[in-house]
Parts: C-alpha cells; sequence; structure tokens
C-alpha cells in the first residue's frame, strides 16, 4: 500500500470518527455558524480591511492583506486546479455532509488558509490577548470544515501550511519596509 492510500484512509477514518462521535443537534448550528465566517474569506478580508483603516494598526493590516492574497493565490487558483481532489462526501458514501456540498476542489481549505492567513499574522504583530483568539477562532473555522464534513484532514492541514507561510512572508515584507512595524 503506498503512502498516499494510508493518507487517505486515514483522513477517511477521522471523518467518520468525527461524524459518529462529535457530531451533535447542540453543536451542528454552532459549526455551520463558525464556517461561515470562512466563507469566501469574508470575515478575515474584513479584519484586514479594518486594521488598514487606522494608522496604529496599518502595518498589521498591510500584513494581513499581504498574506491572504499570497493565500488565495496559492490555494484557490494554484493548488486547487493542479490537485483536482474531489470532496470526501462524494468519496465515503458513508459520510453526510451538513451544509450545500461545495463544488470547487477540496484540496487545500481555502476556509482554513484564509483564516489562518490573517490570525497568524494578529498572532505575530500584535500582543497575545488578540493574537491567541484570532489563531483558537481559525483553527474552529478550520475543524468546523472536517465536522461539516466537506474537507479531509489533510486539506485542513495543508490549508494551515499555506497561510503559515503567507503570514511568514507577508509579515517579513512589512518589518523589512519598515524595521520598526509592530
Amino acid at each position: 500500500m503506498s503512502i498516499l492510500h494510508s493518507i487517505q484512509n486515514l483522513d477517511e477514518e477521522l471523518l467518520l470518527l468525527i461524524q459518529q462521535y462529535l457530531r451533535s443537534d447542540i453543536l451542528t448550528p454552532v459549526m455551520k455558524m463558525i464556517t461561515f465566517l470562512g466563507n469566501g474569506g469574508w470575515f478575515w478580508i474584513l479584519c484586514a480591511v479594518i486594521l488598514l483603516v487606522s494608522a496604529k494598526t496599518r502595518k498589521v493590516g498591510c500584513a494581513a492583506s499581504l498574506s491572504i492574497i499570497f493565500g488565495a493565490l496559492v490555494t484557490n487558483v494554484l493548488l486547487k486546479n493542479l490537485v483536482a481532489r474531489a470532496r470526501p462526501f462524494a468519496v465515503i458514501d458513508a459520510l453526510t455532509p451538513l451544509i450545500a456540498k461545495p463544488t470547487d476542489f477540496s484540496f487545500p481549505s481555502g476556509h482554513t488558509t484564509a483564516s489562518f492567513a490573517v490570525a497568524l499574522v494578529i498572532a505575530r504583530m500584535f500582543p497575545k490577548k488578540y493574537g491567541v483568539p484570532a489563531v483558537i477562532l481559525a483553527a474552529l473555522v478550520a475543524f468546523s470544515r472536517l465536522y461539516l464534513g466537506v474537507h479531509y484532514p489533510t486539506d485542513v492541514l495543508a490549508g494551515f501550511l499555506v497561510a503559515l507561510a503567507g503570514s511568514t512572508l507577508s509579515v517579513w515584507l512589512v518589518r523589512k519596509k519598515d524595521p520598526h512595524a509592530l
């Protein structure tokens, strides 16, 4: 058995375990609301725009904007089309998605990329009292994609890694341009 086949099997098993043991009538509406924050990256784009408005937070807003643009290009333009991975509900007969079935490819998770693209910038450039909640919210958005049955765990991991790279590069660029940046 190849390594890719083993990873696919693990991905599928984890999703079925989440479906069997974690889904509940109480948690499902919460996960739907959380995943909504990642739809099209709107919430995270709004955060970046708000940060751009004030001179005091503009450098963070610049880094957040660069990071989310990097993430969108790498995830939605390049990797999704290059890998062309089917959504888990199209492959796993026993998996029931809990939201409308997305029609684009699965790998990597755009919700996860957008969420961590901004949250990791905030975590690096602001005090922990802002960074920790941002990262927790991004992690909840990422988990919601698994809970709702629309992404594999490796889709979410890849989205995080793209965001990690993009946020690192963006913060570096902003600080290189202005060494006194936050």
